[in-house]
């Protein structure tokens, strides 16, 4: 067959090479659990610390609602169990993972100096600040309206920001109400002109999808999927935005919700167009706040809980905080489910790399997503290196090469 194998190469090398370059599957590195919302005017060095505490008071103060909340909704109470320690340690040593100076819809429209005033603030505390392992800001989207502040409001942070230090990894810039694939190209190019300028190596941004031309453009295509390949390789992920999004399509504010059949559908195909890219997807928030009185408080933590666990069913591993009284609920939540989940994944992947015979006839696909998933839950802070080892039999560099096959 060496000729027939040679023209065939020769026939699918631009297909081989195109797939590699559009697909090159997951970037195998930390993913956060959530990103937390913090309007620009509020942001300060300190912002971490408070957050921290003010959610370890909540915990304190709710705990038990909580624990009632988990055993209505299903949860194994020796998980929950497990769980509550390593989520006291988690609000203590690192209760946001990923948090974004906002700009934006959280900050709104204010006078040029005052935003002017609120950039350079924002640059400066984050310079001098309690640090978080992934960080950014959300400026004005590129839209006409807001195109001339949003940029103004980006020189100026990260003017600021490298003069005083260089910024940190994991630095990300948050593009918003994208509905159009020459919004990408143009933030690509803004991207080129903000390193020129500042000294940066190079700029990643993310995406939200909070518009439902996003999803289905006026020529019945899917623009979702050709604004990831429109970015150059600078997006790092999908955000689906709830409200602005249920609200572009009508919904009622009383039914508006990351689990309404209309975020559902857009989800869908933000989650098949990012198959495979390395981008990674982001759901959207609550704002239904565990704030007021004590039946309040009851009915929003469980909320938040019982949203959480939806998606991470749902292959959304990140979410939207944007009160510290959801970081309680976060972290619960997303421990209990690599928890829970911990078992059963690390007995199929040891049987599948001994070849040992067990209930499940996994294939190297299922095997990637087994690895995968006990990799975030190390990530997290849910599982512990010791645990995961002794029960794969797997040290972390094998399981790397499980869940990043190619």
């Amino acid at each position: 067959m060496g000729e027939l194998d040679e023209r065939l190469d020769d026939l699918l090398r631009p297909v081989d090479q195109r797939l590699r370059e559009q697909f090159p599957g997951d970037p195998g590195t930390r993913q956060p659990v959530h990103t937390v919302y913090i309007p620009a005017d509020q942001y300060h060095g300190g912002i971490v610390g408070e957050w921290g505490a003010a959610a370890r008071d909540l915990l304190k103060a709710h705990g038990r609602s909580i624990v009632d909340a988990t055993q209505e909704l299903g949860l194994d109470p020796l998980v929950v169990a497990q769980v509550l320690g390593r989520v006291r340690a988690k609000l203590e040593r690192e209760p946001i993972e990923d948090l974004r100076i906002d700009f934006e819809d959280g900050y709104g429209n204010r006078p040029d100096d005052e935003e002017d005033r609120a950039a350079t603030d924002a640059a400066h505390a984050l310079a001098g600040g309690t640090r978080t392992p992934f960080t950014g800001i959300r400026f004005k989207s590129l839209e006409l309206a807001t195109r001339k502040r949003g940029l103004k409001t980006l020189d100026l942070f990260l003017g600021t920001f490298t003069h005083d230090w260089p910024p940190p990894s994991g630095f990300v810039v948050t593009l918003p109400k994208v509905s159009a694939v020459e919004q990408v190209e143009a933030m690509v190019q803004v991207c080129k002109a903000m390193e020129a300028k500042h000294g940066i190596s190079r700029l990643a941004f993310e995406l939200q999808i909070e518009l439902p031309q996003a999803i289905v453009a006026a020529d019945g295509t899917v623009p979702v999927a050709r604004l990831i390949h429109a970015a150059e390789g600078r997006c790092t992920g999908l955000h689906y935005g709830t409200y602005d999004y249920s609200a572009a399509l009508g919904i009622a504010a009383a039914h508006q919700s990351l689990d309404h059949p209309g975020a559902d559908y857009a989800k869908s195909v933000m989650q098949a167009a990012a198959a495979g890219t390395g981008v990674r997807l982001s759901d959207g928030s609550t704002n239904r706040l565990p704030i007021g009185d004590d039946q309040a408080v009851k009915a929003a933590l469980r909320e938040h809980l019982r949203l959480v666990l939806r998606s991470l069913a749902r292959g959304f591993y990140q979410g939207w905080d944007l009160h510290p009284g959801q970081l309680p609920t976060r972290y619960v939540a997303t421990f209990a489910f690599f928890r829970s989940g911990f078992p059963e994944a690390a007995d199929r992947l040891r049987a599948y790399v001994g070849r040992q015979a067990s209930g499940f006839l996994d294939e190297p696909a299922t095997a990637a997503a087994l690895a995968g998933f006990l990799r975030r839950g190390l990530n997290c802070g849910a599982l512990d290196d010791g645990e995961v080892h002794e029960r794969t039999g797997l040290d972390a560099k094998k399981l790397a090469a499980l869940a990043n096959p190619r």
